[in-house]
């Protein structure tokens, strides 16, 4: 092995992001109520403006599914998947991707996705381990409203990458991380060579002052049309 290659999700692997599709849908099916959604989208947006941390954002969001069918919440999402995001797949993703296979590094996905969609990703994409927010489900199969092994999301990604390297052997100084998003520096500073993939605007001016590298791994030819 050569070393890992992190990859974010939305937005990066992805041209879209993710959980916003999936909001939208859930309100639109009927399985979220629009007040519901409405909380979710201002958590997202007080922890973006710094006023509210990320594993305390994550875990009131996953308190709202407690008590709720994992198997039902598995099927939706696997209809989700196949109907709303494999076709935004970046062409720059899907390339770096295969490079990196060639090159024998561990193909690994850092994304604060739940398990039920990236894993779905993740296998269709051959990655070798996904790094996530799991969500716990006790023995009747329901929610628990809890995260298994810590959230995954901002600086909370750095102990699963630290993690992952230990158990793979490998350093981080050695790694490779491609994401989006400027919420994930903790990560981005500990890798060897950190990608700013098609950024938002506070991750594009960072990455220029900092000399990383930037790239525009485009949008599928249906968007782009």
């Amino acid at each position: 092995m050569r070393g890992i290659a992190f990859f974010d999700l939305d937005k990066t692997i992805l041209s879209v992001n993710s959980g916003t599709l999936w909001v939208r849908r859930e309100v639109a099916l009927g399985h979220l109520a629009k007040r519901q959604a409405f909380k979710a989208m201002t958590w997202l947006a007080r922890y973006h403006l710094g006023f509210a941390s990320a594993e305390a954002m994550v875990s009131e969001a996953v308190a709202q599914i407690t008590g709720t069918q994992a198997a039902a919440l598995r099927e939706r999402t696997q209809r989700f998947f196949t109907e709303e995001v494999r076709q935004t797949y970046r062409p720059g993703a899907l390339q770096a991707i295969e490079q990196h296979r060639r090159e024998g590094r561990r193909l690994v996905m850092l994304t604060s996705s739940t398990h039920y969609l990236s894993e779905l990703v993740a296998e269709e994409l051959r990655f070798d381990s996904v790094l996530c927010n799991r969500l716990e489900v006790d023995a009747q199969g329901l929610h628990t409203g809890l995260v298994v092994g810590g959230v995954c999301f901002g600086p909370g990604k750095l102990p699963h990458a630290q993690r992952e390297a230990q158990q793979a052997g490998a350093a981080l100084s050695e790694a490779v991380f491609y994401t989006d998003s400027y919420s994930d520096l903790s990560v981005l500073e500990a890798v060897g060579e950190p990608v700013a993939v098609n950024p938002d605007p506070r991750l594009r001016r960072l990455a220029h002052k900092r000399n990383w590298r930037i790239v525009d791994w485009g949008v599928p030819s249906a968007k782009a049309a």
